[in-house]
């Protein structure tokens, strides 16, 4: 048995056809085809299920994918570790943050991390917390920043600092000039963009609204921190948003809510038994001495 067998059968697994992973996989598809019988005789068993119009792995199949994916999901780490180089005068980070993280501490981080270390690349994604502890497990990234909260089983988090989350609304909306605090029981009727329900960050304020007695009046929903800042701006709607975001924006104004919004603890997310390169120690250790300046 070789790499390659293991390689060809996840691809046609996760392609469900035997054309489609042979693009994949630059090569041919009788090649593909010869391949996977020839592991198949090497174990004795049948791995792939091709009697319907998809290719589907059988039961037996299922068990030898699963370990195989653990399997080459070390060796890929190894050959990171092969190639690390502790000096930092090369290497790769991947990194991923959720949306409101993105808005206002990745930017300082990564000018931190540049300039420190200019010879490393960095690949930043933005992703839903459930996405980014699945790629963590899944070893397509070295870190993550996120919230606390109950995480997968082989996530670590090291608490980084607090956040603090504000009503926040254009300079022209009723709300940036009326005194005092106004009670939460008003987004029940004031018109709310919000993140949509995939983001941790809606779920954290629903979950408050919901104990709270509020049934929120969402008007829009979008996917980004930006679109919710052009939304809010024009003065007609209101949102939610971290301080730190509320602050870099002059044309916006927090509102003082009674009782006020919860604060959350934002978390360095790794997996458990991941191979740590240089990198990542490096950008750990960035992200740790700078998490004071984001206390707010």
């Amino acid at each position: 048995m070789e790499l390659r067998h293991v390689r060809y059968l996840l691809a046609v697994a996760d392609h469900g056809n035997f054309t489609r992973a042979a693009e994949a996989l630059h090569i041919s598809q009788p090649t593909l085809s010869q391949q996977i019988k020839q592991l198949e005789r090497l174990l004795g068993v049948q791995l792939l299920d091709r009697s319907g119009r998809t290719v589907r792995l059988t039961d037996a199949g299922a068990a030898y994918a699963r370990h195989a994916r653990d399997a080459l999901r070390d060796l890929e780490a190894g050959e990171r570790a092969v190639h690390d180089v502790q000096d930092l005068s090369r290497g790769h980070l991947r990194v991923a943050t959720t949306p409101t993280i993105t808005a206002y501490l990745i930017g300082p981080l990564m000018h931190e991390f540049h300039r420190a270390f200019p010879e490393v690349t960095v690949a930043v994604t933005e992703a839903t917390q459930d996405r980014i502890e699945e790629d963590l497990l899944a070893d397509a990234l070295d870190l993550g920043i996120a919230f606390s909260g109950g995480h997968a089983a082989g996530i670590g988090a090291d608490a980084l600092f607090t956040e603090n989350l504000s009503l926040v609304v254009g300079s022209a909306h009723p709300l940036a000039s009326r005194p005092g605090p106004v009670p939460i029981q008003e987004l029940a009727v004031q018109p709310l963009a919000l993140l949509s329900r995939d983001f941790a960050t809606r779920n954290h304020i629903d979950d408050h609204l919901v104990a709270s007695g509020v049934a929120p009046r969402t008007a829009i929903e979008a996917n980004t921190i930006t679109a919710l800042v052009a939304f809010t701006r024009r003065g007609t709607l209101a949102t939610v948003l971290p301080d730190a975001i509320a602050h870099a924006h002059p044309d916006l104004r927090p509102v003082a809510l009674d009782p006020g919004l919860p604060s959350r603890t934002v978390e360095l997310l790794r997996r458990d038994t991941a191979y740590h390169s240089a990198a990542a120690r490096a950008f750990t250790a960035i992200v740790r001495r700078e998490a004071g300046h984001f206390q707010l």
